[in-house]
């Protein structure tokens, strides 16, 4: 018979419970060490955005669709949110399994870094095994002390000091013999109240949160200290006049109405829509892009200092995301400069499809690994398509890709505006597919002729009487010539157009709506300069773009 002073190793629900707490310090600890390793390496192959970054490759389009329209520009942050909540989960899982086989914990920690490892060396701007490393440390260190804190809560019990005997076992004394190593010790108190080590587990523990704290506060200085060159090198650019300058904005094509969209799309308000979790900060002192591949006579290489050098264009353009639902907000409008692309492309002797060239895509690539591609022949074909180096009279911000990015008129952005641009390869639609295409979307975009009610906002409640009505209407390098509205099932109306700035620009229109009481439909359409009127089909952003009528239900009171 065993003796009654013999101290009661921990078990139940306390156990469990601080086998999870165990777990979530190593989870901890395993994030807060890959992010300090991962300053050595750099910032992108840290665990949490590596796995993003390889789940958002992974996503259907359609997923990643519905997430744009749910959680807009929010919706990287609600991926790396998502990422943690399930590390969380995760962890206090393997806590509460390594209570009761402290082994399994550990190695599932392991498992876990190997997920992260192998998706940090699978994206596409890894270039090296290095990227391993973070998500390997991180979870040695984890489950390591995973292992530890275990060992602290003493062996598992069924009766009071004696070992629980695992099923499959030999006999109960090949189990008391095999967990020697773990025999349960008295409360540093000396009470032996529960046979477990409370005051090394609370040191451990305490420690341990500690330590991670320090480690992640210390990876996230260095891997913010990494971009303080690129910071540098934007303040320090000075972009020389324009030799091309676009035309002041003429009179008449802001419209002074309330809530309208600016004419204008402030920086900060600019839609961002890309795949980068972590904004690249790159040096514009050290970027370098390369033109080369098939058709290309002499490559070429330039640095940011030899494009500022270049004769540079100025032109206001309106860009337009193919995420963007009918009435979305993904559209803007900004003046831009930079240097003509087709003029670097000719100096590489590059002539388009429809004089002899052989190719007839171009395929931009980003420093992020992102892929676009490009018709060559709508890039060559006199429009103002052009590798920008400001927005709105400053140097481009880092989210709209300094030092340089592409863009090309009348293009959605996924097939024309590469942010981050280090590299220029011509090559064919039939030999390779870029990053979306690959997933679903079209090889080619244009722009599709659309329009938005800006004002009333849907279910508001306006007034009876003159009710402004107003929006904006886009047919980049088509141009608009029409709007029309029309009011619950009546007859279609010309609206008020705003004065054209340029056939690359939105235009603003407006309608003076005498509005009577009652719940009423307000319907737009636009139609551009071809002729084309907008269709009412409805049809998704999938392969190439939403289109439809927009239209807003209010109440009138």
């Amino acid at each position: 018979m065993d003796d009654d002073s013999t101290p009661t190793p921990l078990r139940g629900m306390k156990r469990f419970s601080l086998g999870a707490l165990s777990g979530l310090l190593a989870g901890y600890a395993a994030i807060a060490v890959a992010e300090l390793v991962s300053a050595a390496v750099r910032p992108e192959s840290g665990p949490v955005i590596a796995v993003g970054g390889a789940a958002i490759d992974r996503t259907p389009p359609a997923v990643k669709d519905w997430a744009i329209r749910q959680f807009g520009t929010n919706d990287k942050l609600v991926l790396q949110l998502g990422i943690l909540a399930v590390l969380t989960v995760l962890a206090l899982v393997l806590g509460a399994l390594s209570a009761r086989w402290r082994l399994i914990g550990s190695l599932g920690v392991l498992a876990f870094g190997v997920v992260g490892a192998l998706a940090a060396t699978s994206r596409p701007d890894s270039t090296s095994i290095t990227d391993a490393l973070p998500s390997a440390v991180g979870a040695i260190v984890g489950a390591c002390l995973l292992y530890y804190l275990i060992g602290r809560l003493g062996r598992t019990a069924n009766v009071a000091g004696r070992a629980t005997v695992p099923p499959g076992s030999v006999s109960e004394d090949s189990a008391a013999q095999a967990l020697d190593d773990t025999a349960p010790v008295h409360d540093a108190d000396g009470s032996g109240e529960s046979g477990w080590d409370r005051r090394g587990f609370i040191l451990a523990a305490t420690a341990a949160a500690a330590a991670s704290t320090g480690a992640g506060l210390a990876g996230r200085a260095l891997n913010g200290s990494q971009g303080q060159n690129a910071v540098a090198s934007r303040k320090d650019v000075v972009i020389p006049a324009p030799s091309s300058k676009a035309a002041p904005v003429p009179r008449g094509a802001a419209l002074r109405i309330k809530d309208i969209s600016p004419f204008m799309t402030p920086n900060n308000d600019f839609y961002r829509v890309d795949t980068a979790l972590v904004v690249p900060k790159v040096d514009a002192t050290s970027w370098k892009l390369r033109i080369h591949g098939k058709g290309v006579e002499r490559e070429l290489t330039v640095s940011f200092d030899d494009l500022l050098k270049m004769p540079l264009i100025e032109r206001d353009i309106t860009l337009t995301c193919v995420s963007n639902e009918v009435g979305g907000p993904y559209v803007g409008n900004a003046r831009w400069i930079g240097v003509r692309l087709a003029d670097l492309l000719k100096q590489c002797g590059v002539k388009p499809p429809s004089k002899g060239g052989p190719a007839d895509q171009l395929v931009a690539r980003s420093v992020d690994g992102m892929t676009i591609g490009s018709p060559v022949e709508d890039v060559m074909d006199g429009r103002d398509a052009m590798l920008a180096l400001g927005m709105n009279g400053q140097p481009l911000p880092f989210e709209h890709g300094f030092p340089v990015r592409m863009l090309v008129p009348g293009l959605y952005g996924y097939v024309s505006a590469c942010k981050w641009i280090q590299d220029i390869e011509l090559t064919t639609f039939d030999a390779y597919d870029s990053y979306w295409v690959k997933r679903d979307w079209a090889q080619k975009a244009p722009i599709k002729t659309e329009s938005r009610v800006d004002t009333p906002k849907p279910f508001a409640r306006p007034k009876a009487g003159t009710v402004m009505v107003a929006g904006v209407a886009w047919a980049q390098h088509r141009g608009i010539d029409k709007v029309e509205i029309r009011v619950d099932d009546g007859p279609w109306e010309e609206t008020r157009l705003a004065t054209e700035d340029t056939r690359d620009t939105w235009r603003q229109w407006s309608y003076p709506w005498q509005a009577t009481k009652g719940g009423h439909t307000l319907t737009v359409r636009a139609t551009d300069r071809t002729g084309e009127t907008q269709t009412e089909k409805r049809t998704p952003t999938i392969p190439d773009g939403a289109s439809g009528w927009h239209s807003v239900v209010v109440t009138v009171d």
